[in-house]
């Protein structure tokens, strides 16, 4: 038990918000007062700009980091996706939580009903604005078209029932997160998510040995060596919000899996690759599976379409 009053910081869209509540409603459970304190970040002021253009994951984030920075707030709660593998400094990452469906899921727009994948025709049009999703999506359906889409959850649901898109891609956490669930048509296991995608990160002031000891009641050990491992193997091969890079870290009988897949931007290109090592070794399963990318024939050209010769 605590009086000081722990000051959160969060993006004010619903999804946001609800995962400040989720780890306010942690905190207060454990009789530490919490307070919301809402902030707005470059990503959701800036609507008509595709992501990869405004400059990556920290359009989500500067502005929770600055607010930290200046002790305007104690902690900032973000989907863990959303953060850079490279930390500014005077941050870090304390806790993260035991993680949502980690999934990506079709909906397909209001009225339209579709039940097997093959009913997907040529000339479909799919929004969104995640290179990953995109490449993934092109790589399995070349004769569909993509469509930029941006906003909150309930902006880009609007957004497709208004349209004439076939549908759009979601992650399943957010939507379960806030009550739509059932708007999912179809979840896409082939799908290799963002790394930590479906994990919220709680980040503190370096140095403040207080809130991280409280932080630690809330924190999901295997959840932070599988999203560590995702997050080591984007790091590595210094992607961003704009790379299609998706990795996917699951722990069982005392070993860690890590699948993990690069791409070119219009799916024509693929590494792939899969890597397992005991449980003790976890921190660097990811560098493993970078460094296997890197030296593979197949690593070399899809890399070196997105950034040249590697």
């Amino acid at each position: 038990m605590t009086d000081r009053v722990l000051r959160i910081g969060t993006r004010d869209s619903i999804l946001a918000t609800w995962q400040a509540e989720h780890v306010s409603g942690l905190l207060r459970r454990l009789g530490h007062p919490t307070e919301l304190i809402f902030i707005k970040t470059e990503g959701d002021l800036v609507l008509d700009t595709p992501l990869p253009m405004l400059g990556g994951k920290g359009v989500f984030t500067k502005a929770l980091d600055d607010a930290l920075l200046e002790n305007r707030i104690d902690l900032a709660v973000h989907s863990f996706k959303d953060i850079p593998t490279r930390l500014p400094g005077g941050l870090t990452v304390a806790a993260v939580t035991e993680r949502e469906d980690h999934r990506d899921v079709l909906v397909l727009r209001n009225g339209l009903n579709l039940n097997e994948d093959d009913d997907l025709p040529d000339g479909s049009v799919i929004a969104t604005s995640s290179h990953r999703r995109g490449a993934q999506w092109l790589g399995r359906y070349p004769g569909h078209t993509l469509t930029d889409i941006r906003g909150n959850v309930h902006t880009r649901l609007k957004k497709l029932d208004a349209g004439s898109w076939t549908g759009a891609i979601f992650a399943a956490a957010g939507l379960k997160r806030v009550g739509l669930a059932d708007r999912i048509s179809r979840v896409l296991d082939w799908m290799l998510p963002a790394p930590a995608q479906g994990a919220l990160a709680i980040m503190t002031r370096s140095g403040d040995d207080h809130l991280d000891a409280i932080l630690q009641h809330i924190h999901h050990r295997e959840t932070e060596l599988c999203t560590g491992a995702e997050r080591q193997f984007l790091n590595v091969l210094e992607g961003g919000c704009s790379a299609p890079i998706g990795a996917l870290a699951t722990i069982r009988e005392g070993r860690i899996f890590l699948k993990t897949s690069v791409l070119s931007i219009d799916g024509s290109m693929k590494a792939d690759t899969e890597q397992d090592l005991p449980l003790d070794e976890a921190e660097s399963i990811g560098r493993v599976a970078a460094d296997h990318v890197l030296a593979s024939d197949e690593g070399k050209r899809v890399i070196g379409s997105l950034r040249g010769p590697v």
